[in-house]
């Protein structure tokens, strides 16, 4: 039986869903996404029959090796990243089509040879090969190689032409609100809107997607989905480990930036946004945006609505763990947050007084991913008097690591005693499905092959984000240390973070 009969996360999918012959070019060929995510990716469209016919793959690099060894790298990345084991029959239709071509990401003759490589590759086709441009770069040089993509002619602005040059660009799409502007100022001079599709790998989990179809396809959600019922919305983003040898890097970025900014703000607006006119990425992504913008700015004050923290020494398993200064690569006075909380008040007629509070931070108790919409506790009349302690109802979407969602519900304990207790009604993907579903770049890519935006950031987007956030930034640079709370590894967080939810009388709930 073919895969994509056989397999419920694929059904649906037309062979090759409508893309045309499509080269992609990675930028950033040997790095580690590409290892880990994006050649596996190809590989598992590849084994899905998902890829468009006369599929090319050209890695490009400032290193200077071969096709052969390129393909080699290749095939090492998919036998120890794939979520499926290497069959050759798969393999040799890619590899035959996988080349690699060296070059500096700010030497206009480098891609002037790229765009030789793709003539030739169209010469052999016989027919036009759409080039899909994946900058899986450092951002310091996201500028250069648009600049060039667009000098060379590889990448020039089509309104009317939906398979021409497209370009993925990865995280993070600036550091604050004036990099993003110019960055999108960049992206502008070279492409139309259509043909850009800034990645945020957490809108391609499965989980996510499933928000939107539980909010909009049952009709027992969404006429609750509003402030008369929701008492507020708790989003976790946690991770178990430290910045280990990644401490240079994390230094420039911190938790504000590298998830809350991006992955975590999404989350929020999926949650929150008004239903689209339609299934149209344009539509969906409006009223995301609408969303962002109706979110107001933040007390950055004593008893404002941000917390932010650096993980201390402690026990983890009986073992002794460093504390964030005591890492390689730290400062001693290292000013970087690695936990950071935000209360967020949205200024709409549905979410007026509902506090959204969200949470990213390293070494936590737990990593896991999570958004948890609290609704409000039945009135104390029936069960007002015997010390009944109600939970209150909630609504939980796991994103990792084991995506699904579950319900919190007040359940009578058996007996002949009225004794209740929360129970909890559990869906699992991989208990439902199996759990060798398609990873999120998968989708991703393939849905930029075929011109599909809805799962990216559109430009205004990462504007409108960067707009909240700069002014938390730029408190925190200028205070430096002042106001840093810390709290233990394998916690949850600082107790700044609880006066965030202390102030409308709840607590985080621990995933």
């Amino acid at each position: 039986m073919a895969e994509t009969s056989r397999h419920p996360f694929l059904q649906g999918l037309s062979k090759h869903r409508g893309a045309p012959p499509t080269a992609v070019v990675i930028f950033g060929a040997s790095g580690d996404l590409t290892a880990r995510k994006l050649i596996p990716a190809v590989y598992n469209l590849a084994a899905d029959n998902l890829l468009p016919p006369d599929f090319h793959l050209i890695g490009y690099g400032r290193k200077e090796i071969s096709h052969e060894a390129f393909r080699e790298l290749a095939a090492d990345a998919i036998k120890e990243f794939s979520r499926r084991e290497l069959s050759n029959d798969v393999w040799d239709r890619i590899a035959a089509r996988t080349t690699y071509v060296a070059g500096g990401y700010d030497d206009p003759a480098a891609f002037d040879r790229l765009a030789e490589h793709l003539a030739e590759i169209e010469k052999k086709v016989g027919r036009d090969v759409q080039p899909l441009f994946y900058i899986s770069t450092p951002p310091s040089v996201f500028g250069p190689i648009l600049t060039n993509l667009g000098s060379s002619g590889l990448a020039k602005k089509h309104i009317d032409h939906p398979h021409h040059a497209k370009v993925i660009i990865e995280k993070p799409f600036g550091r604050d609100l004036e990099s993003a502007l110019k960055l999108n100022q960049t992206v502008r001079n070279v492409l139309e809107e259509h043909q850009v599709y800034r990645i945020d790998h957490y809108l391609g989990k499965e989980t996510v997607q499933d928000l939107l179809v539980q909010r909009f396809a049952n009709s027992i959600f969404e006429p609750l989905w509003n402030r008369n019922f929701i008492d507020n919305v708790q989003i976790t983003v946690a991770e178990e480990v430290g910045v280990g040898t990644r401490g240079g890097y994390y230094e420039q970025s911190g938790a504000l930036r590298d998830m809350i900014q991006n992955h975590t703000m999404q989350l929020v607006a999926l949650t929150a946004m008004e239903p689209p006119v339609s299934l149209d990425a344009e539509a969906i992504r409006d009223e995301k945006v609408k969303l962002l913008r109706a979110i107001q700015p933040l007390d950055l004050g004593a008893n404002g609505d941000v917390s932010r923290a650096q993980y201390a020494a402690g026990m983890i398993g009986g073992k002794p763990e460093p504390g964030y200064l005591d890492e390689e690569g730290i400062a001693p006075e290292s000013a970087t947050e690695t936990y950071a909380a935000i209360r967020l008040s949205i200024n709409n007629w549905r979410w007026q007084g509902v506090p959204f509070v969200i949470r990213s931070g390293k070494r936590m108790a737990r990593r896991v991913t999570e958004i948890a919409v609290q609704f409000k506790r039945p009135p104390g009349t029936l069960f007002a008097k015997g010390g009944f302690d109600l939970a209150a109802n909630t609504l939980s979407f796991q994103i990792q690591p084991d995506e699904g969602l579950s319900l919190i519900l007040n359940g009578k304990v058996p007996g002949l005693e009225t004794r209740m207790q929360p129970v909890k009604m559990n869906f699992r993907y991989s208990t439902t499905y199996g759990s060798n579903t398609p990873e999120a770049y998968e989708r991703l890519v393939l849905d930029a092959m075929i011109g599909d935006g809805t799962l990216f950031i559109r430009g205004d987007e990462a504007e409108t984000s960067w707009k909240l956030y700069t002014p938390v930034l730029e408190a925190w640079a200028a205070a430096g240390r002042e106001g840093m709370d810390s709290y233990p590894v394998g916690s949850w967080g600082p107790a700044s973070a609880d006066a965030l939810l202390a102030a409308h009388n709840n607590v985080w709930r621990k995933p």
